[in-house]
């Protein structure tokens, strides 16, 4: 007598994932550096810088929110997200962002900036405190100083080219004098790490973003009216810049990765400090234009590389940002 066979079980079901359940935080360097990229050209003078604001800002509260609805979900995301350098870097561009969102409304809507301003440095620091508690838990290999500091602990930087567009020129001065300390141990740290041994292929664009302290502190001083001050960051700024163009076959050895997108404000942030200290005159003004000329299908060319891989996933995959 044969035994009744047993019914199947039903068939798993995995729940298909909902909106936004694993948005990388690695959409917001591209980001970051199109919101400089449109206040470059606004220091040219030219009307292009407000279109492409008003795109970037479209774009930034889309991201936002996708961003924010991954949180909703399950806020320990932003934990898990921080735990991971793309994370890192890609969390305090979202909220420098809206520090240069604010940056962009300031003529037009003072009351308005002066608002976002304060959320986004309120934010900021928030990020500055998660990342802190994060490296305290984490092992000696997960504490390593990368250029990715700066974005986290030299950002509130970029609240100083807010508040110069605000008028508030003594706070941006207390800021570019309080921000000089940890982005000179940030150098220093980093210069010794860089003698000590050459980093992997792929981490290598990283070192753009050394870059941008020494642009935003020119922008800062010029805004703030230090302009020896401005001076000396510039002259600083270039030296930076041109030991990343002489090596920048060395710098893109791995290929595109979204790492790529570390290049993108520092681009930026150097046309804008030569625009800034020349008033767009002269051999300085000229030149900063003629990077400003470059930036602009460079910056958009990595944008688009790193958010179309947004929508299918790839870009989450590869950054290995955390699902709610």
């Amino acid at each position: 007598m044969t035994q009744p066979r047993r019914p199947m079980p039903p068939p798993l079901r995995v729940p298909a994932p909902g909106l936004s359940r694993r948005t990388p935080p690695a959409i917001f360097p591209p980001i970051f550096g199109l919101f400089g990229l449109g206040l470059g050209w606004r220091a040219a003078g030219s009307p292009i810088g407000d279109g492409i604001l008003g795109a970037v800002t479209l774009l930034f509260m889309f991201a936002l929110v996708a961003y924010l609805a991954k949180v909703f979900r399950r806020p320990l995301v932003v934990v898990e997200d921080m735990r991971v350098l793309p994370g890192r870097a890609g969390l305090a561009a979202a909220s420098l962002s809206l520090m240069l969102m604010a940056a962009s409304l300031a003529p037009v809507a003072p009351a308005l900036a002066t608002l976002i301003v304060g959320l986004a440095f309120m934010l900021h620091v928030a990020v500055v405190g998660l990342l802190i508690f994060v490296l305290r838990a984490a092992p000696p290999e997960g504490r390593v100083v990368t250029p990715v500091f700066h974005l986290s602990f030299v950002g509130f930087i970029i609240g100083g080219v807010a508040a110069n567009a605000l008028g508030y020129h003594e706070l941006a001065k207390w800021l570019l004098w309080a921000m000089l300390l940890p982005a000179g141990i940030i150098w220093g740290i980093s210069a010794r790490q860089l003698a000590q041994r050459i980093p992997p292929a792929p981490m290598r664009p990283l070192l753009a973003i050394h870059l941008a302290p020494a642009c935003l502190f020119t922008i800062v001083a010029q805004g703030a009216g230090l302009e020896i001050a401005a001076y000396a960051f510039c002259a600083l700024s270039a030296a930076i810049a041109a030991a990343l163009i002489v090596s920048v076959r060395w710098l893109t050895e791995s290929g595109f990765t979204p790492f790529w997108g570390a290049f993108t404000f520092p681009i930026a942030a150097f046309a804008t400090a030569l625009l800034s200290v020349s008033q767009g005159q002269g051999v300085m003004g000229g030149l900063g234009l003629v990077i400003l000329g470059i930036a602009t299908p460079a910056i958009g060319y990595i944008a688009y590389r790193i958010l179309k891989l947004w929508p299918g996933g790839m870009l989450a995959a590869k950054t290995n940002a955390s699902e709610a």
